[in-house]
């Protein structure tokens, strides 16, 4: 047996580590680590709690408006706010968190992993009159070669008509990833960090020129989510019809309820379910009280699993069993995964949603697979471009219900006790904060990211996390 340790693991948002342990050319036990101590939870204790919104999306600073939303909602929920929310609040959230949401998941595929299946060398060869791809072939003659060079050696197996065709949609995902979050910009105020979420809503006044603005450049981006990034997914997903089959993971899926939707007359239902998946397409109920932290293999003080309402945050960096910086949320003290994939199949099972449903059946056939599938490497792939597909589905609506003049926000006090509870779904899963309020000042502040569900250490009973189980054995090449 050997060691094999990858770190930092490179383009994704944040500080990460792996150790696998390999014999005869398979992966028999894995650690993820998390390397950086963020602290956010201890710099906001003490603090009013309107300030958490801005300090908390320091979090994550390519996703952090759920961050936002997780905090205000939060504070909505402390302060008795969230039934009072203006119908231009509610509708200007679901925007701004979808159009980065999209964004964000053209940033993974394109610019974060399509590089592992597309070889943009063989543009060299394309003799044709596709503006993209000659600007491309030009970059690369000029010896520009990085970010493509130098590789290990990748297993490609596209032809290069489909590589030039996917190729000239990487560059165009540059430009639209910019176009989603000055979009979202038009209404959230700045990117990153949105300066314009608050508890009760939304701040500024809305305009007809501001709605205006975004319609006008929806058209784009549900054009390029909707004929280039969903295809391109499924051509991929075509010619790796192995990677239907591999990364499986604890195969439990857990999702939070996201995007309020109006229900006879009043916005109590909401687009992408909550919930859990169990055995492949089992749907069931979430409570949240289920909800614990373990820590054995974290490097914080030793305690129980606790529920986050409760938990703490007190470092131990000289724990000598620990290797995480990551906790181990459970849910009943089992593992469960969150992302797209969760959010996806808890809503096609416990929704009847004709477009959600035809989608992801008729994408499914396309590369002839089956629910059991979307539990790989491929199937997350492609849950973020339905997902990306089903939220182009309703942001014209939203925008176009929008009531210029009329307000956004609405007053409140803020609370001197209390509790709240936000939850959301971010581009990566379920995000949940928890707030705890005393003499008007935060005494206890927990953030479970959908990081720390995928990315946590062993528990205390030795059950490794999803990404941990998704790897245990894979069978890779031992080359030095």
């Amino acid at each position: 047996m050997k060691k094999i340790v990858i770190d930092p693991i490179t383009r994704i948002e944040g500080h990460l580590k792996v150790e696998a342990v390999v014999d005869n050319g398979e992966i028999k036990d894995a650690n993820i680590s998390g390397t950086l101590f963020r602290g956010i939870e201890i710099i906001l204790k003490g603090r009013d709690p309107r300030d958490a919104v801005m300090i908390s999306q320091r979090i994550c600073g390519v996703c952090p408006e759920p961050h936002a939303i997780a905090s205000v909602s939060a504070l909505e929920d402390c302060s008795g706010l969230a039934d009072r929310i203006p119908e231009n609040g509610i509708l200007l959230r679901n925007i701004i968190q979808a159009t980065r949401t999209i964004a964000d998941h053209i940033l993974h595929f394109y610019i974060l992993s399509g590089l592992d299946y597309i070889d943009p060398s063989k543009v060299l060869e394309y003799d044709g009159n596709n503006l993209d791809l000659n600007n491309l072939k030009n970059f690369l003659e000029q010896g520009y070669t990085g970010p493509f060079l130098p590789r290990d050696e990748i297993d490609y197996r596209i032809d290069s008509k489909t590589t030039n065709e996917v190729a000239s949609h990487y560059l165009k995902a540059l430009d639209f990833y910019k176009k989603a979050q000055e979009m979202a910009s038009i209404f959230g105020g700045k990117w990153p960090h949105d300066s314009a979420i608050v508890a009760g809503g939304l701040s500024g006044q809305l305009t007809s020129d501001k709605i205006y603005s975004y319609i006008w450049r929806l058209d784009e981006l549900e054009d390029f989510v909707r004929n280039c990034y969903l295809p391109d997914v499924i051509a991929v997903g075509k010619a790796y019809s192995d990677y239907l089959e591999i990364g499986k993971g604890c195969q439990k899926l857990l999702a939070y309820p996201s995007y309020k939707m109006k229900y006879n007359g009043s916005y109590n239902n909401y687009l992408l379910a909550g919930g859990l998946v169990k055995d492949i397409v089992k749907y069931e109920s979430l409570d949240i009280n289920n909800i614990s932290e373990d820590v054995t293999h974290s490097w914080y003080k030793d305690s129980n699993p606790t529920y986050p309402g409760s938990g703490i945050t007190e470092p131990m960096t000289d724990k000598k069993k620990a290797y995480s910086w990551i906790k181990s949320p459970r849910y009943n003290s089992e593992v469960y995964e969150t992302g797209p994939l969760s959010s996806l199949l808890t809503t096609y099972l416990s929704k009847d949603n004709t477009f959600i449903k035809k989608i992801l059946d008729s994408s499914l056939s396309e590369i002839n697979g089956k629910i059991s599938n979307l539990y790989s490497v491929m199937g997350r792939h492609l849950s973020r471009a339905i997902i990306a597909n089903i939220l182009c589905n309703y942001l014209r609506s939203w925008a176009q219900d929008l009531k210029a003049g009329e307000p956004s926000a609405t007053r409140y006090t803020p609370p001197i006790e209390g509790v709240g509870v936000g939850l959301t779904a971010a581009p990566r899963g379920a995000l949940g904060h928890w707030l705890k309020v005393k003499d008007g000042r935060i005494s206890n502040y927990q953030v479970i990211t959908p990081t720390a569900w995928n990315a946590s250490p062993k528990d205390k009973d030795g059950n490794p996390g999803p990404y941990e189980q998704a790897l245990i054995g894979l069978k890779i090449s031992e080359s030095e």
